[in-house]
């Protein structure tokens, strides 16, 4: 079945998102001989964030610091890890449940004075 766009309606819809997340919405369109739902799901991502750390510690002593990870989304996540430099480490996943905040541990331990 194709349709003639003069068939086609726009019907234009605003939103305004609060937080990043997964959005769902339906679309009731009723008229006397017809009635359709559009189910329509928005994913709103956050812009791109840079942060920059500074670890000071002796050569060989390790220190841990404790990134929070705020989920405000409508669902759990499972994100994963990847560390690039030498003497950083922290786990490879992490969850974080709806409306939680988590804490990463990112470890920097030098083998040497850097």
């Amino acid at each position: 079945l194709l349709l003639d766009r003069s068939d086609a309606v726009e019907l234009p819809i605003k939103f305004i998102p609060l937080y990043a997340g997964c959005y769902h919405c339906q679309i009731l369109l009723k008229s006397s001989c017809d009635v359709r739902v559009y189910e329509i799901e928005c994913v709103v991502n956050t812009d791109h964030a840079e942060a920059e750390l500074e670890f000071l510690t002796p050569a060989y002593q390790a220190v841990i610091q404790d990134i929070p990870i705020s989920n405000m989304s409508s669902q759990n996540w499972k994100l994963e890890a990847v560390l690039e430099g030498e003497g950083f480490y922290g786990p490879p996943l992490i969850n974080v449940g709806l409306g939680e905040t988590a804490l990463y541990p990112l470890m920097f331990k030098p083998i040497a004075e850097c």
